[in-house]
């Protein structure tokens, strides 16, 4: 229903222009359909295990407070990693939350965010809405870093943050070690490696943490096996983790969630067998997709694979009348014209896709 006269008078008089101009984050409705465009981790937990989830679940305290459970759950990630000496971890309702925080958190009168594009759409949408400038610098042809183009856009811009995804979304590419290391160095104020795909790759970024002190290192569990839970955490200097966490919503962990959480990592090694086995089934359907003469498929470090093919819209909607739903990126930037990103399922979903995919060309 469209608002009337008034409502809209009310709106254009109280809320901000620039957020009524904006698109919400968008959601496909994937009922009905193999869902390959959400790089979620297919597989669900064995019998026995959600039954002893459901218990926990369960037994939860959900008339109270969810602070000491929250509080285990910290801790436990905090074991899980191996965090630094010097260095606290906190906690969010998904990465999401943990960005808008960090961007709320450097709402200064000139302060700037810059981030290599195309890349994860929530940087720029944050800091939009935080009234803060974005400077977007565009990689290369093949979805490198162009050292030179951000080095002289940090010399220019001095950004409060600097956003890393590593591997990077849509892309799914590692970046090289060492303009990282360049940036980094350079760098102003906070850099942020943003690691949501770091079970599917094959470097992380620890060592920054441990070695530069304005150095962050964001995960989360979505990509481990727990999207639908929403937890996310940031590791950085105690220091800078107390700045940050100040802002964060009390109880923003529900008691249900951290018990979830804290059942995930006491039965990691069977998220880990479930990310190994996406990676095997990655590397697979990458190489049949480099068999097809009409498409390019980007080298992967993440639970996707970008592809180009000569018509995405086509391609997309052939799919979909297939039955299976991707995502289509190729609005987003330039740099991706054409591209599809199709994220890895189980064999099974994996090999519909790759059928839908072949007979959509």
């Amino acid at each position: 229903m469209n608002p009337s006269s008034d409502l809209r008078s009310r709106l254009r008089r109280f809320l901000r222009a620039d957020v009524q101009g904006m698109h919400a984050y968008a959601v496909q409705d994937s009922r009905g359909l193999v869902k390959l465009d959400a790089m979620e981790n297919p597989y669900t937990l064995p019998a026995s295990l959600q039954a002893e989830l459901g218990r926990r679940l369960g037994e939860a305290a959900i008339n109270r407070y969810p602070a000491q459970r929250a509080e285990d759950l910290r801790q436990a990630l905090a074991r899980h990693v191996g965090l630094p000496a010097g260095c606290e971890l906190m906690l969010g309702n998904g990465s999401d939350e943990l960005i808008s925080l960090l961007t709320l958190a450097a709402d200064l009168p000139g302060n700037r965010v810059l981030a290599p594009v195309p890349g994860f759409v929530m940087y720029e949408m944050s800091a939009k809405l935080q009234g803060l400038a974005f400077v977007g610098v565009p990689l290369t042809e093949d979805f490198e870093l162009d050292a030179k183009a951000m080095l002289a856009a940090i010399e220019a811009h001095q950004p409060a943050l600097i956003w890393l995804a590593y591997p990077n979304n849509p892309t799914a590419n590692l970046w090289d070690e060492a303009t990282i290391r360049a940036i980094v160095e350079a760098a102003p104020g906070l850099v942020v490696m943003d690691e949501a795909y770091q079970p599917f790759a094959a470097r992380d970024s620890m060592a920054l943490l441990e070695r530069f002190d304005h150095v962050l290192v964001m995960r989360t569990l979505s990509k481990f096996g727990l999207a639908g839970v929403r937890i996310g955490y940031l590791m950085g200097r105690a220091g800078v983790i107390a700045e940050i966490d100040k802002l964060r919503p009390p109880y923003n962990i529900s008691v249900l969630n951290a018990e979830a959480g804290l059942f995930a990592l006491e039965h990691a090694a069977v998220y880990a067998a479930q990310a190994a086995a996406i990676r095997t089934e990655r590397e697979r359907v990458r190489s049949e997709l480099m068999q097809l003469s009409a498409v390019q498929a980007f080298k992967s470090e993440a639970n996707m694979i970008l592809v180009r093919v000569p018509d995405a819209a086509r391609c997309f909607a052939g799919m979909k009348a297939r039955g299976v739903l991707v995502k289509s990126v190729a609005g987003l930037h330039p740099l991706l014209a054409n591209c599809l990103r199709l994220t890895i399922g189980t064999p099974d979903e994996n090999q519909a896709m790759l059928k839908a995919f072949k007979e959509s060309l």
